[in-house]
C-alpha cells in the first residue's frame, strides 16, 4: 500500500506543477495584452475605422435614394428606354417639396450632375419653382414647361441608376469604366478616359524619384557606415535635418533655389553647363527633384542599419583570393544589404504615391499625383463617394505592392 501510494504522488506532483505554470503563463499573456490594449485601441480609431469608412464611402451613394424616396418607387418598373410615366414627375415635385433644407437639394443636384452633366442646375431651377400643384399630367407639363430638359431620358435614367443606397458607380469611374442604363458595365469613351493615366503618372513619377533616392542614397550610407561610430553619428544628424523642417518650407526653398533666377540656374551658368536658365519650375524634373530631397532619408536610414552589420572583413577576404575590387564590392557586399535596398525602396514608393504638396505647388498640370485629385474631389467638387474611391485604388495598389514585397523577400530567404 506504500508503494502504490508513493508512486502516485510524483504524478500528482507533476499535475499540479502544470497547473501552476499553465496559470503563471496564462496570466503573463493576460498581462501583456493589459499592456498592449490601449495601443490595439488607438490603432483602431484611427487606422482600421478610418479606412472601414472610407471603403463604405466608397460605395454608399445615399443621396438619391434617401431625397427621392417617391421618384424611386415610380421609376422602379420603368424599362430606361421609353418615355417615363407621369407619375414620376409627379413624384420628384413631391419628393422635391418634402425637402426642408436648401443644401439637402444642393447634395441631390451635386450626386446627379456628377451622373450626368447639366444635372444640379436641372434640379436647383426645380426646387427654386416650387410650389406647384395639379395632375401629373400637369405637373409633368409644367415642369417641361419651366426646363425642356426634363423630357430627355439621361436625366431620369440617371435617377433610376442611382436609385439604390449602394453602388459600384464611383470605383468603376475611377477605374475608367461605367454602367450604361441597363446597368451593364462598359469602358468609358476614350476623351472620358483619365484616371488610367493619372494611376500611370503617379507611379511613373514614385518610381523616377524611388530610384533616384537609391542611386544618391546607396553611396551615402555605405560612406557613413564605413566612419568611425562618433563621425557617423554627427553626421547623421545632417541626414536628419529634413524631418525637423515643415514640407511647406522645404518646398518654398526649391522654389527659391529652382526659378529662372535661382542659385541653380546662375550655379550651371556660371559653370558653363548652359548658357540660359532652365526650365526646373513648374514641370516634372522640380518635382522629382524637391520630391527626392524630401525622401532621402527614408532611403539612407534603413540602408545605413543594414550597412553597418555587415563585415568589412568579407570583402578584403574576396579581394585577396584575388577578386578585383570593384568586382568583389558587387558580388559580396552589395547582396548582403538587399534587405536594405528593399525596405528602402517599399518605403519611399510607398510615401511617394501618396504625395500631394510638392507636385502641387512645383509641377505643371501633367504633373499631378492621384492625390491631388483626391483632395480636389473633397475640397473643391464635395464628392467624398469619387473621393473615397479614388482613395480605395491607391490604397489597393499600396496593399498589392507591399504584398508583391513580402512575397519577393520570402522567395529570396527560401533560395538562401
Amino acid at each position: 500500500m506504500m508503494s502504490a501510494t508513493a508512486s502516485i504522488r510524483p504524478d500528482g506532483a507533476i499535475t499540479s506543477l502544470q497547473r501552476s505554470l499553465s496559470l503563471a503563463e496564462r496570466r503573463r499573456k493576460w498581462r501583456a495584452f493589459t499592456l498592449t490594449l490601449p495601443l490595439l485601441v488607438f490603432l483602431l480609431l484611427t487606422f482600421l475605422v478610418p479606412i472601414v469608412a472610407l471603403l463604405k464611402r466608397a460605395v454608399e451613394n445615399p443621396e438619391v435614394a434617401t431625397s427621392l424616396t417617391r421618384t424611386v418607387a415610380a421609376l422602379d418598373k420603368w424599362d430606361r428606354s421609353s418615355e417615363p410615366p407621369s407619375a414620376a414627375f409627379a413624384a420628384i415635385v413631391a419628393d422635391l417639396g418634402a425637402m426642408t433644407d436648401r443644401s439637402e437639394a444642393g447634395a441631390l443636384a451635386r450626386r446627379l450632375n456628377s451622373a450626368v452633366p447639366g444635372g444640379r442646375s436641372l434640379i436647383m431651377d426645380a426646387y427654386k419653382a416650387l410650389p406647384m400643384s395639379g395632375t401629373p399630367d400637369e405637373l409633368k407639363t409644367q415642369l417641361i414647361t419651366l426646363d425642356a430638359r426634363w423630357a430627355e431620358l439621361k436625366y431620369w435614367q440617371a435617377i433610376a441608376k442611382n436609385g439604390s443606397r449602394w453602388t459600384p458607380d464611383y470605383l468603376l469611374a475611377s477605374v475608367d469604366l461605367r454602367r450604361d442604363p441597363n446597368g451593364s458595365v462598359e469602358r468609358m469613351p476614350p476623351d472620358q478616359q483619365v484616371f488610367a493615366g493619372i494611376l500611370a503618372r503617379t507611379f511613373e513619377i514614385s518610381a523616377a524619384v524611388t530610384i533616384a533616392c537609391l542611386l544618391i542614397g546607396y553611396p551615402i550610407a555605405y560612406w557613413l557606415s564605413t566612419l568611425p561610430a562618433r563621425k557617423a553619428n554627427m553626421l547623421m544628424i545632417l541626414v536628419l535635418v529634413p524631418f525637423w523642417t515643415s514640407v511647406l518650407v522645404r518646398v518654398a526653398a526649391w522654389m527659391v533655389l529652382l526659378q529662372s533666377n535661382g542659385l541653380v540656374n546662375r550655379a550651371l551658368m556660371f559653370l558653363g553647363i548652359t548658357d540660359h536658365p532652365l526650365e526646373l519650375l513648374f514641370n516634372r524634373t522640380g518635382v522629382i527633384i524637391a520630391m527626392t530631397h524630401i525622401l532621402l532619408p527614408y532611403m539612407i536610414l534603413p540602408l545605413y542599419s543594414v550597412m553597418k552589420a555587415v563585415p568589412g572583413t568579407y570583402v578584403r577576404a574576396a579581394v585577396s583570393m584575388g577578386s578585383p575590387p570593384l568586382a568583389a564590392f558587387f558580388r559580396v557586399y552589395v547582396p548582403q544589404t538587399y534587405a536594405g535596398v528593399g525596405a528602402g525602396v517599399l518605403l519611399v514608393f510607398i510615401i511617394s504615391i501618396g504625395y500631394y504638396v510638392t507636385p502641387a505647388l512645383l509641377g505643371g498640370a501633367d504633373d499631378q499625383m492621384l492625390s491631388y485629385y483626391i483632395a480636389h474631389y473633397t475640397n473643391v467638387n464635395i464628392n467624398w463617394g469619387m473621393a473615397c474611391a479614388l482613395g480605395t485604388v491607391l490604397l489597393s495598389a499600396t496593399l498589392v505592392l507591399y504584398g508583391l514585397y513580402r512575397h519577393i523577400s520570402k522567395s529570396e530567404l527560401s533560395m538562401g
